[in-house]
């Protein structure tokens, strides 16, 4: 982040310098740029590494404004974005923009040939079960649930676990282990990949949290039993003694409220007549006739 620069009082008086929200610095108007659909403010720079982050962590395709307590909850359009990052940046902005609506379209889905890249076109629209899927770039039948090879008379695998991307193998083509790269999350559907870390997954679409291995949820499950018996025994990633201060700091958590309720009840229970008697004083009050 760059510091505001220093400007004489008599030169304020002319051009007041605008505060940032994201680095508490002050900045001429010109170093400033404001969103068009709410009309906050930042500092250009701020804004630009805002936007660059969220674009190449693949947070987000709809960039919101910066500030949390934004009252039009406003949106960068895609000319705003355009005009302060770079163009290869703007381009992985508009292939996640597209990937997403394919995602979650209906009628589109992606070829799973690992050498083809394709959007196919359902032809059955307001069909919910599996129908042939015709690529017309490979020519290659799949399913349209699976992804798998075209298999009529025969039902999808329900445990198959959809591990690919666009231009990827699916599973039915490229057989993976538990350590597949690249998974779906089981809540919304959105391709995860992991390359390192633990393997308690968080999809930042949906924010559901599951394991990685077995795509059993977590949201529950604050102290991480789920790793303490069965397939998923010792395989979080951590060390055990990591584990037990991640559950000592949930119980301390929950321990503090639960002592904080204890010591305020007392004095709730005590408070409580006070509050009575001045809420009924208050309607007494409102009941009187007014002077004459």
């Amino acid at each position: 982040m760059t510091t505001a620069r220093y400007r004489p009082t008599w030169d304020l008086a002319l051009d007041p310098l605008v505060s940032c929200k994201l680095c508490l610095g002050e900045y001429p108007v010109e170093q400033m740029t404001t969103i068009a659909q709410c009309q906050c403010i930042f500092c250009t720079l701020c804004l630009k590494q805002y936007v660059e982050l969220l674009i190449k962590e693949g947070l987000e395709t709809a960039i919101s404004c910066p500030d949390a307590a934004c009252p039009k909850q406003g949106r960068l359009q895609e000319d705003e974005i355009e005009c302060m990052v770079a163009a290869e940046i703007m381009q992985r902005y508009k292939k996640l923009q597209f990937e997403r609506e394919v995602l979650f379209d209906p009628c589109r889905t992606w070829c799973p040939a690992s050498s083809c890249q394709a959007v196919c076109q359902l032809q059955d629209m307001g069909l919910q079960t599996p129908q042939l899927v015709q690529c017309k770039a490979c020519d290659m039948e799949f399913c349209s649930a699976c992804r798998a090879r075209w298999h009529p008379g025969q039902g999808c695998p329900e445990t198959m676990p959809i591990t690919f991307l666009p231009g990827e193998t699916s599973s039915a083509f490229k057989m993976e282990g538990d350590d597949a790269p690249i998974k779906r999350c089981p809540k919304c559907k959105v391709y995860i990949e992991r390359d390192e870390g633990c393997a308690q997954m968080m999809c930042k679409s949906c924010k559901h949290a599951f394991c990685w291995y077995c795509l059993e949820s977590l949201d529950d499950d604050f102290l991480l039993i789920h790793y303490d018996k069965g397939p998923c025994r010792n395989k979080l990633g951590h060390s055990r003694a990591s584990v037990i201060w991640h559950r000592t700091q949930v119980v301390g958590i929950f321990a503090g409220f639960g002592l904080l309720l204890l010591v305020a009840s007392p004095f709730l229970l005590l408070a409580t007549p006070f509050v009575l008697c001045c809420k009924c004083k208050c309607s007494k009050g409102d009941d009187d006739p007014l002077p004459t």
